[in-house]
C-alpha cells in the first residue's frame, strides 16, 4: 500500500498534471468533433474551408519536423559525420511530427475515412494534393523505418535490426526526395488564392518560400529539442567535460549552417516583393505585419545564429533557434490564417475549441516523445549496439 502511494506521488509530477488535463480536454473535444461534427467545435464555413489545423497542425508541424530528413541527409548522404549523435531524436521529432500531422489532417477532414483518396486514385495525378497526398504517406513510412533500429534494438530484435540498418541510405535518399517534394507542393498549394491570399505574402515563389524555410525551421528546431532533452533529461544523457564541448560544438555547427539558410531565405523573400513591385504595400499596416515577420524572424536570428557562431555563444544560437521556429509558425499562419482573406468583411477568427484541439494534439506527440525517449536508445547509444 505504501508503495503504491508513493508510486503514485512520483507520477504526480507538474508536467503529467498539466499534460493530464490537457489530455482530458482534448479527448472531450475530439468526441464532440468527430461525434457531431465541424460545426460543433470550429468557425469554418463554406467561405473559410482552411482554418487553424491547415496553418497550424499540418503547415507548422510538417515545416518544424523537416530536421529529420536534414540530418539524416547531413549525416548518411553528405557524409558529416560529427552529427551522427543527433540522427535519432531528429528523426523521432520529424516521425512524430508527419504522424500527428495525419492526425491534425482527420481532424480537419469534414470526411476524415477519404484521407486515402490520394493513395487509392480518386484525386487526378495533375492535382497538387496528389503529390502531396504520396510524398507525405511515403515519407511517413521512411521515417518510420528509419526510426525503427531504436525500437528494435529496445525489443532486443537482432537479426531484424540488421535489416534496418541496411536500409539507411536507401531510406535518406528517399526521405530527401520526398521531402523536397512536398514540402515546395504545400506552398503550391497557396498559387491557387491569387485573391485570397494578401499580395505581400502571395508570389509565384511560394514554393521556394516554403521549401527553404522548411530547412531553416528543421535545422532550429533540432537545435531547440537537443537542448530541451539535456535540460529535462538528464539521466539518458553524459555530462562530462567533453560530452558538454561536444553537443555545443554541434549546437553551434548547426547554428552556422541555419545563418546560411535563413540567409538565402531573407533574400528570396526580398526577391519575392521586388518581382512583384510591392514596395509600396510596405507602408501599409500590412506592409508592418509583413516586416515584423521579416525582420524580427528572419533577419534578427540570421544575425543571432551568426553572431552566436563567431563568437562561440551557444545561449545565442538557442536564442536564435526559438526566434526561427516562432518565425516559421508565424509565417505559416500568416500565408494560411491571417493574411489569408485578408479583405473579407467577415475574416475567420478560430474558436477555442480548435485552439484546444491543436494544443492538445502537440502535447500528446510531446508525451509520446518523454515516453520513448525514457525507454529506447534514443540520446545515448544500446550498450549491445555502439555507434561509430
Amino acid at each position: 500500500m505504501v508503495a503504491n502511494v508513493g508510486r503514485l506521488r512520483r507520477h504526480l509530477t507538474p508536467f503529467n498534471i498539466i499534460a493530464g488535463l490537457i489530455l482530458a480536454v482534448g479527448l472531450v473535444l475530439t468526441v464532440l468533433r468527430f461525434g457531431f461534427g465541424l460545426g460543433a467545435v470550429t468557425n469554418l464555413d463554406d467561405a473559410n474551408p482552411w482554418g487553424l489545423w491547415i496553418g497550424f497542425d499540418i503547415l507548422c508541424g510538417v515545416a518544424l519536423a523537416a530536421g529529420g530528413f536534414t540530418i539524416a541527409t547531413t549525416v548518411h548522404i553528405f557524409r558529416v559525420k560529427r552529427f551522427e549523435a543527433i540522427v535519432r531524436p531528429a528523426v523521432l521529432t520529424g516521425f512524430l511530427g508527419y504522424l500527428f500531422v495525419t492526425v491534425g489532417l482527420l481532424f480537419d477532414l469534414g470526411r476524415p475515412w477519404r484521407v486515402v483518396n490520394p493513395i487509392i486514385g480518386h484525386v487526378g495525378p495533375s492535382s497538387v494534393m496528389f503529390e502531396v497526398g504520396w510524398c507525405v504517406f511515403l515519407y511517413l513510412l521512411v521515417l518510420f523505418l528509419e526510426f525503427s533500429p531504436a525500437a528494435l534494438e529496445w525489443l532486443g530484435w537482432k537479426r531484424v535490426r540488421g535489416w534496418a540498418v541496411k536500409l539507411t541510405i536507401v531510406l535518406s535518399v528517399a526521405g530527401m526526395v520526398l521531402s523536397t517534394l512536398h514540402q515546395s507542393s504545400l506552398g503550391s498549394l497557396f498559387l491557387l488564392t491569387p485573391g485570397r491570399l494578401h499580395p505581400l505574402w502571395y508570389s509565384p515563389y511560394v514554393p521556394v518560400f516554403f521549401f527553404v524555410s522548411a530547412i531553416a525551421a528543421g535545422l532550429a528546431m533540432v537545435i531547440f529539442e537537443g537542448w530541451l532533452t539535456h535540460r529535462f533529461f538528464p539521466d539518458k544523457i553524459a555530462h562530462d567535460a567533453a560530452s558538454r564541448a561536444h553537443f555545443d560544438s554541434l549546437t553551434l555547427g548547426l547554428g552556422k549552417a541555419a545563418a546560411v539558410v535563413l540567409f538565402a531565405y531573407f533574400g528570396v523573400k526580398v526577391l519575392g516583393v521586388a518581382g512583384d513591385n510591392h514596395w509600396a504595400l510596405l507602408a501599409s499596416p500590412w506592409g508592418m505585419w509583413f516586416l515584423v515577420e521579416l525582420i524580427g524572424f528572419v533577419a534578427l536570428p540570421c544575425a543571432l545564429f551568426t553572431w552566436g557562431y563567431r563568437n562561440q555563444s551557444v545561449k545565442a544560437v538557442r536564442i536564435a533557434a526559438v526566434l526561427t521556429v516562432l518565425g516559421i509558425v508565424l509565417n505559416r499562419l500568416n500565408v494560411s490564417v491571417i493574411a489569408f482573406g485578408w479583405s473579407a468583411a467577415d475574416p475567420y477568427v478560430p474558436s477555442w475549441m480548435e485552439i484546444g484541439t491543436s494544443i492538445a494534439i502537440v502535447t500528446t506527440g510531446v508525451v509520446i516523445f518523454r515516453w520513448i525517449v525514457q525507454r529506447m536508445p534514443i540520446l545515448t547509444p544500446h550498450p549491445d549496439y555502439p555507434r561509430h
